[in-house]
């Protein structure tokens, strides 16, 4: 009785190691497929950004008096807009300025939120409370009416929308060096470096620096899909920038007038902002799992 006890349990104990190792298996599989599905879609949007003409089987400007808001077909996989435009080559060279917007913001306020919460955890005190507190002013603000505000007083502009982005993610970014730093500033090898005799700037650049990289690569690469929902919301409400080729934001915020008559208009830019967003999150999600040591030893 004991021994068919014993096989019993050994029996349940294997079944569901194996059940496990399936799951996992399984979970595995979908995640590598997942990534690559996301990183040939953003390879694919970023060659429509650089060489929009190799892909679109229209020029942006041609005007097709006699096909305006003609449903998808054949000629138009996504159909025409209200001025006979092809839907399909308007959404691929509008991936230009999204990724532009989204990439560019990003580094900048990257870099500045990096050297606010560099120099503000290193050297902590007054230093650290002045930046802080800016800081926590520009927190309580949230970013997609921060960059409102800064769109509408400087003015529609390219340049003035990357800038309305960029400190809009400035906080965050700095938040999350400052604590890094201040949890790296008093470890035994930065004692060494200040022992030989090593200058401030050095040791902020040389030895703290590169020790915070990897939760702002996170970061960054996350933030990537924020700047472009915010980019693309400036641009669908009139302050971003109006040119004759339009970014996917005002591409949707035109459509709306057409939704009763040509859904497709403002559906298929929706769509390409949704996919964009999602692929480049996904890819931060591999990113940070990558670089989680918790995760990597496991």
């Amino acid at each position: 009785m004991l021994f068919n006890t014993v096989t019993t349990e050994r029996l349940l104990r294997k079944r569901q190691e194996l059940l496990s190792f399936r799951f996992r298996f399984k979970k595995l599989n979908l995640s590598k497929a997942l990534l690559s599905l996301s990183l040939f879609i953003l390879a694919f949007l970023i060659l429509c950004a650089i060489v929009p003409s190799w892909i679109a089987p229209y020029s942006p400007t041609e005007m097709l008096t006699d096909q305006l808001l003609k449903s998808p077909s054949l000629s138009h996989p996504l159909g025409t807009d209200q001025f006979g435009r092809d839907v399909w080559t308007l959404v691929i060279y509008g991936s230009r300025q999204s990724l532009v917007m989204g990439v560019v913001s990003v580094v900048i306020g990257g870099c500045i939120g990096t050297l606010f919460g560099l120099i503000a955890g290193y050297w902590g005190g007054t230093v650290d409370s002045l930046f802080m507190r800016f800081n926590d002013i520009l927190m309580t603000i949230p970013g997609i009416l921060l960059a409102i505000a800064i769109s509408v007083a400087l003015g529609p502009s390219f340049f003035n929308v990357i800038l309305a982005i960029s400190v809009a993610t400035i906080p965050g970014k700095a938040r999350v060096v400052r604590s890094q730093v201040i949890s790296i500033r008093n470890r035994p090898f930065i004692d060494a470096a200040r022992a030989v005799g090593t200058s401030h700037l050095e040791i902020m650049l040389r030895h703290i620096l590169p020790n915070c990289f990897s939760p702002l690569l996170v970061m960054m690469t996350i933030g990537v899909g924020s700047s472009i929902l915010v980019g693309t919301g400036l641009s669908f409400l009139g302050l971003g920038v109006v040119k004759e080729i339009p970014d996917w934001g005002y591409m949707l915020s035109q459509g709306r007038s057409y939704m009763t008559v040509a859904w497709w208009v403002a559906t298929f830019p929706g769509l390409a902002i949704t996919l964009l967003v999602i692929v480049v999150n996904l890819i931060g999600d591999e990113i940070r799992d990558r670089m989680d040591p918790k995760k990597s030893r496991a």
